[in-house]
């Protein structure tokens, strides 16, 4: 053990390592908070309506659709909920060609990660969504408010705490499978991971790069979980 840490703060690669994180992290860092919170966003914007409709279009919901629509969403859902990221990714490159124009680099790894999290945030919205009150849809519905109304002005904003906390979920999930896209050419602290700590076998860095997507979940989890208190009537 003693051996190992020696060899792993030996003067030389303790040089080579600080070179490379004041040469390439700044610019890898700003690459996965650019790609997380981009991929993010894109996946709230398909996967919120979705969650929506996955309880707002139940049989006694407010705006009940075909039994058949509802349950090729719900297949479609799992079926993307259930493939590996990585699996996911490489299925996705003629697509990920037709959009961005290349299967590698940072902005191509947004697509992938897109058709990834929307599933898991379609499903966190339908939960969160489930929390609310019952009585206040029945409320809403009795003084004659139609069901986009009862959406938007009941059902998302009793929820908004959930959401949030659910959203903090999402965007850390996300920045987990944007590391992990560093294995088949995605930019960021994933690729230099990847690069240095498994093909060079340079473990400073790797365990540089591991620390510092650390950081960044704590740094999201901890706005996360403040904005959702703060939005949380109850505890006011």
């Amino acid at each position: 053990m003693i051996d190992f840490f020696n060899e792993l703060f030996a003067p030389d690669k303790v040089d080579e390592a600080w070179m490379i994180i004041q040469n390439q992290f700044p610019t890898a860092i700003w690459e996965t908070v650019y790609v997380t919170i981009l991929s993010t966003l894109f996946a709230v914007i398909i996967g919120l309506p979705l969650g929506v409709l996955l309880v707002t279009g139940e049989k006694n919901g407010i705006l009940p659709i075909p039994s058949w629509l509802m349950q090729t969403l719900n297949v479609i859902i799992n079926l993307l909920r259930s493939v590996p990221f990585l699996i996911l990714m490489i299925m996705v490159f003629p697509l990920t060609r037709a959009i961005v124009g290349t299967v590698v680099g940072t902005e191509a790894t947004v697509v992938p990660l897109v058709i990834a999290a929307f599933p898991f945030v379609a499903r966190l919205t339908e939960s969160s969504l489930r929390e609310v009150n019952p009585n206040l849809i029945e409320m809403a519905q009795s003084m004659g408010a139609s069901p986009v109304q009862i959406i938007i002005k009941v059902m998302i904003p009793e929820s908004v705490p959930s959401l949030l906390s659910n959203a903090t979920i999402a965007i850390t999930t996300v920045l987990g499978y944007s590391a992990m896209s560093g294995i088949l050419g995605g930019g960021g602290l994933g690729k230099i991971a990847i690069n240095y700590g498994y093909y060079r076998y340079k473990d400073l860095i790797m365990i540089a790069a591991v620390i510092l997507l650390i950081v960044l979940v704590q740094l999201f989890q901890t706005v996360g979980t403040r904005l959702a208190v703060r939005s949380d009537k109850r505890l006011k």
